[in-house]
């Protein structure tokens, strides 16, 4: 099992390109499912999460090739087997998105409940309960979801109770293919959302309102080939800026969006750094500042992301004062907190869901374990800062969300190195 080495203490320079969206690229590859030609998808970043689902998508039957530089183009048209297995579901939630694409293109599907971070229970109700809406039956037994519909879907007004980015792509999805006209309200707003129904109007579906609370979907016959090239995933941006700025360096990201990092931004700014826009690159400069603490609170886009709380909180460990993060989304995510103060940090739990943290001036080597994808990264920002050498094991969760991290450490100054268990 992979580790990460890291001896601490050197401020991060130098320029980032980052990968292609993790959240946006696994919605997409399951929307392959809904089309009847080839659908090439660019910018398809090469870690373990997007592997599982492309090994989920071969596993029913799918046509994948992949050129090695970020390029994959799938064929659906064979796709025969209508069973997402528990072996594959059961190491990334993502995988339950699969359920309204072959639901609505086949009329039945058996997907495993889903798996992934151990973040808390992140209950698939919502899901069900408006692909119900939609006509399906479904069924729970022996740990599988069985949806099947009598013919085909049909369209329908659906709120959801709670802000859901999972069950807003998975019913958009099955909706392309419904039979009249589905309304949203109460819908996700993430970037994430609005790539998945760019890529499917590219297929033929007709979508509106994404990137609102409100999207409509008019359902189509059959949706056709397509693409599309997804874009630079904004957690890892995040997740660099927090980085450079914990290690008062000075970073500039190219190639990335900034309008969908506005209030990100600005809470880097809060922290004392700045921050320099220039159309798509961002410059983060914090070598001649002292952090102040922030407090934080996690929410649905267009807020704080809850997949950044880590990365903030990490932050705050080294920074002036005392402050809280306020975690509104998961439940269950502070893990890396008692890691945190292996490494020297001052913080506690208020509550499962408020951790509080005094800012301290230094943070001290040491072995630390990884629990799942975010709380690796702050991980990563507490080792970077720490004087002495720091060991970060179980770094699978880090794969799973991050393209070859310590390489672009490298190319920023870290000394890191990645250690094979023999």
């Amino acid at each position: 099992m992979d580790s990460l080495r890291i001896r601490g203490g050197t401020p991060l320079e130098g320029e980032l390109r980052p990968g292609g969206s993790k959240n946006a690229t696994l919605p997409i590859l399951a929307a392959t499912l809904l089309s009847s030609g080839l659908v090439d998808i660019r910018n398809v970043p090469e870690v373990r999460d997007v592997t599982l689902m492309l090994e989920l998508l071969d596993t029913l039957g799918a046509e994948i090739e992949t050129n090695g530089n970020g390029r994959v183009s799938i064929n659906t048209s064979e796709v025969h087997k209508l069973v997402a297995p528990y072996d594959l579901v059961r190491k990334m939630r993502a995988s339950f998105l699969v359920l309204g694409p072959l639901l609505a293109r086949f009329g039945r599907v058996e997907v495993s409940l889903p798996g992934g971070c151990a973040i808390g229970s992140r209950p698939v109700d919502q899901h069900l309960k408006a692909l119900r809406k939609l006509g399906a039956t479904i069924d729970l037994a022996q740990g599988y979801v069985t949806a099947r519909c009598s013919d085909r879907l049909q369209g329908a007004d659906i709120e959801f109770d709670v802000v859901t980015v999972g069950g807003t792509q998975n019913v958009m999805m099955a909706a392309t293919l419904a039979d009249g006209t589905t309304r949203m309200k109460n819908a996700a707003k993430e970037p994430e959302v609005v790539e998945l129904a760019d890529c499917l109007r590219s297929m033929g579906a007709l979508i509106s309102g994404d990137g609102t609370d409100c999207i409509t979907v008019i359902g189509q016959q059959q949706l056709h080939s397509g693409g599309c090239t997804v874009s630079a995933d904004r957690i890892e941006v995040g997740t660099f800026l927090a980085a450079a700025a914990a290690t008062h360096g000075r970073i500039r990201i190219v190639d990335s969006d900034p309008l969908v990092l506005e209030t990100v931004l600005e809470t880097f700014r809060k922290f004392g750094t700045t921050i320099n826009i220039d159309g798509s690159t961002i410059e983060l400069s914090a070598s001649h500042c002292e952090l102040k603490a922030t407090d934080i609170v996690t929410d649905v886009y267009p807020g704080i992301p809850t997949d950044l709380q880590a990365q903030f909180l990490a932050l705050n460990c080294v920074s002036s004062g005392s402050s809280r993060v306020i975690e509104t989304v998961f439940e269950n995510r502070f893990m890396h907190v008692q890691e945190l103060v292996r490494l020297g940090a001052n913080a506690s739990l208020e509550s499962p869901t408020i951790a509080v943290i005094q800012g301290v001036h230094e943070l001290r080597g040491a072995t630390v374990m990884a629990t799942d994808l975010r709380a690796s990264s702050s991980l990563v920002i507490g080792a970077l800062v720490a004087e002495g050498i720091s060991e970060i094991n179980r770094i699978y969760h880090l794969d799973r969300g991050y393209e070859r991290i310590e390489e672009k450490l490298q190319l920023l100054g870290a000394d890191v190195e990645r250690v094979s268990a023999h």
